[in-house]
């Protein structure tokens, strides 16, 4: 009888196991070949930037390779769909960023639900968006782009990554703030905006901080301001453009999700790792070297962080009044 009742035990842990479509040695030995990364962004973006870094640290760390695979488009709602459909068993998993917080109001037909139809992982970093215009602008501060925003009314074209991601939303809530009118010029990744930046096809972005400040350190670029309610610290130098537009913030986070009903063996494997890749100094000097500041969390602390950042973008959302059909 006791025999029995252990089998019957063994038989009902593989049936668990298998309802939620992973052997029970899976998540044991997991990762045992490469995961997909997918990230909504161009290559060479700041998204990009980041998840690269990671994924080196994750693939010596785990002996296995993340491969970062860029599903640029839509503002990011292609990776997020693509993902959301791939199969739960950890192989799979989404960058994350405010986008995905952002597109749940501002898009009005999302094939899927990103809080209900994802589970948070890790939280990577915080960073801070900045302001960058062509150094052809005959303009050095916030004060001085307003003034002549306003007196080039329609005259002056904003780049974004995409709608719906923050480098967008950032310009819109500026705009609803200081009733400069800009003309929106979407790209499918702020790497691929910047080329028309420099030539003063278009004259600014409001771009992720890691690329950003790349470019203006390069002396491709003008940095006017950062988008934090006070200056970043690892740009000190660089004004916050509350300090021009009182109440004027827009600050972003990076994080990894996976698809609903990965193991939460798995999740707990990953969230380790992240917090563990956040104390090593090599790394946390390389996010530093792009503006980043480490923000390590459990998963539910960043399940709730994207929940109330969604929250957040859906106020900003309604105060601009845009939307995306």
């Amino acid at each position: 009888m006791i025999g029995f009742l252990r089998v019957s035990l063994f038989s009902l842990v593989v049936l668990a196991s298998l309802a939620t479509g992973v052997a029970p040695s899976a998540a044991a030995d997991y990762p045992n070949r490469p995961v997909r990364w997918l990230i909504g962004f161009a290559a060479g973006g700041p998204v990009d930037i980041v998840a690269r870094i990671m994924s080196q640290w994750l693939s010596e760390r785990f002996g296995q390779q993340f491969v970062v695979e860029n599903r640029a488009g839509s503002g990011g709602n292609i990776a997020a769909a693509a993902a959301i459909s791939s199969p739960a068993d950890g192989y799979t998993l989404l960058f994350v960023a405010p986008n995905n917080a952002i597109s749940t109001s501002l898009y009005k037909k999302l094939p899927y639900d990103f809080i209900r139809d994802t589970v948070p992982v890790a939280s990577i970093m915080q960073l801070t968006n900045m302001l960058v215009v062509s150094n052809a602008m005959p303009v050095k501060t916030v004060q001085e782009f307003i003034d002549y925003c306003k007196a080039n009314p329609g005259q002056i074209s904003y780049a974004s990554s995409g709608n719906g991601t923050s480098v967008h939303m950032s310009a819109e809530l500026f705009k609803a703030m200081t009733k400069c009118d800009m003309v929106h010029v979407p790209y499918r990744g702020s790497a691929i905006a910047f080329p028309d930046i420099i030539s003063n096809k278009v004259q600014l972005i409001f771009d992720n901080l890691p690329s950003a400040l790349e470019q203006s350190r390069g002396g491709s670029v003008r940095a006017l301001g950062v988008t934090s309610p006070q200056r970043w610290s690892t740009v000190p130098e660089i004004p916050a453009i509350a300090e021009t537009v009182p109440g004027f913030e827009s600050v972003g986070f990076y994080g990894i999700s996976a698809p609903k009903g990965t193991p939460p063996e798995i999740v707990e494997t990953l969230n380790k790792a992240i917090d563990e890749a956040l104390k090593d100094p090599k790394l946390v000097a390389r996010l530093a070297e792009v503006g980043g500041i480490p923000k390590p969390m459990t998963p539910a602390e960043f399940g709730k962080l994207i929940a109330d950042e969604t929250e957040k973008w859906r106020k900003v959302v309604e105060f601009a009044g845009v939307s995306v059909d």
